[in-house]
């Protein structure tokens, strides 16, 4: 087969893979019904308050107010980062969609989780399935990081801020693993742990300035 032939069957086979715009919207979908399920048991538990007053509720709801919140930002942080992946990615194929697929059932399971650390008293499966489920999330997503930047014919991204986004993820993904390794340690400072989560930028600038790279506006 001559040169002009192969790039002909190329651009055939890359024709016959779908668009990425279904998925992306359906994944929308996905991530905005999942962000309204956080807010089920805070409703549940209005509708069968037993305290006389709006603020005696909120004295009494705010570990639930505080994971609710804290789902929520971090769900909002997940999408954004599935965002920035598929910002450039033109064409899907099968394994790039169950990746998603994956990930999207990790977001879903997540007010499940949530809930969970509502109703039962703390304890380490508590633990494993709410921090687990987030340590989860952010692997898949570096995966698929991993997976377009391997699959050049999928997107118009830069291999370097794919790169990037790769360390990012792998940076989030170990300190979900650290806060809950911590948490089992020690229950008694809760998802506070959590927080430590949000060294994850400073860590990314710390790598950028060490590799001699200045972050670079998208076009």
């Amino acid at each position: 087969m001559t040169e002009p032939q192969r790039e002909d069957a190329g651009k055939a086979v890359d024709d016959e893979l779908p668009s990425a715009e279904r998925l992306k919207a359906f994944t929308d979908a996905v991530v905005a019904i999942a962000m309204t399920l956080l807010i089920l048991p805070l409703m549940d538990s209005v509708s069968s308050a037993e305290q006389p007053t709006a603020g005696a509720w909120i004295v009494a709801e705010w570990p639930n107010l505080l994971t609710f919140l804290l789902s929520f930002v971090l769900i909002a942080e997940f999408w954004l980062s599935h965002h920035r992946i598929f910002a450039r990615v033109e064409r899907v194929d099968e394994r790039l969609i169950w990746l998603t697929v994956l990930w999207m059932l990790t977001i879903v399971w997540l007010p499940v989780a949530t809930a969970i650390t509502g109703t039962f008293e703390p304890d380490p499966i508590q633990t494993v399935l709410y921090v687990g489920s987030l340590t989860l999330t952010s692997l898949v997503l570096t995966l698929t990081r991993v997976y377009v930047l391997r699959h050049p014919r999928l997107h118009n991204e830069k291999p370097e801020r794919l790169r990037e986004g790769i360390t990012v993820g792998i940076i989030l993904t170990i300190l979900f693993a650290t806060a809950m390794v911590l948490m089992l340690l020690f229950p008694q400072v809760g998802y506070f742990w959590l927080f430590g989560l949000f060294l994850a930028r400073p860590v990314r600038h710390l790598i950028r300035r060490i590799s001699g790279r200045a972050p670079q506006p998208r076009s």
